[in-house]
């Protein structure tokens, strides 16, 4: 096995549906069938296969339920650049609750998913951010500590990050 290291960790302002990685992570909803966002961008820009074995994953015991809050799973990446697409189910924000230890969860996961295929760069969206109503500030700093912290063999972490109110709260 490949010694374990923290990966480079990037900063890129863009679309994820364009980036040209082993995996992009998809901020979906647990039924993997597509949605808002950034889980509608990936399936609309990776076409028909991406949702044809969500459906297939559906189907089975394991996700006959649908894809629990901090898990990951992946899928062909279809027409994307991309080889898979890694989809993880961010926790919506809380106030009376804290579910940081979820989102943390969807990075972690993620990347044991991207070592189990063989993923040597990933791209991720800022997980749970937009219509989830986490706080992007509080959003960027789990997701670059957890990132920070992994032992994996990812070795490019690239956060595709929509606007400049994004890339800011992750530069900062």
């Amino acid at each position: 096995m490949t010694r374990m290291a923290k990966p480079n960790i990037t900063l890129v302002q863009g679309d994820i549906t364009e980036q040209d990685v082993d995996a992009v992570v998809n901020a979906a909803n647990s039924s993997l069938l597509g949605g808002g966002g950034v889980d509608g961008a990936i399936h609309r820009k990776g076409g028909p296969e991406i949702l044809a074995e969500c459906r297939v994953l559906r189907r089975s015991p394991e996700y006959g339920k649908g894809l629990p809050t901090g898990q990951a799973v992946a899928t062909t990446a279809g027409w994307l650049p991309a080889t898979w697409v890694i989809h993880t189910v961010g926790p919506v924000w809380s106030r009376s609750e804290d579910r940081s230890g979820l989102l943390a969860s969807c990075y972690r996961e993620s990347l044991r998913v991207a070592d189990g295929l063989g993923a040597r760069s990933v791209a991720f969206p800022a997980v749970s951010t937009g219509v989830y109503g986490w706080p992007l500030d509080d959003g960027a700093r789990i997701a670059l500590e957890t990132v920070r912290q992994a032992d994996t063999e990812v070795e490019e972490v690239r956060f595709v990050l929509f606007d400049d109110r994004s890339y800011a709260a992750f530069a900062s």
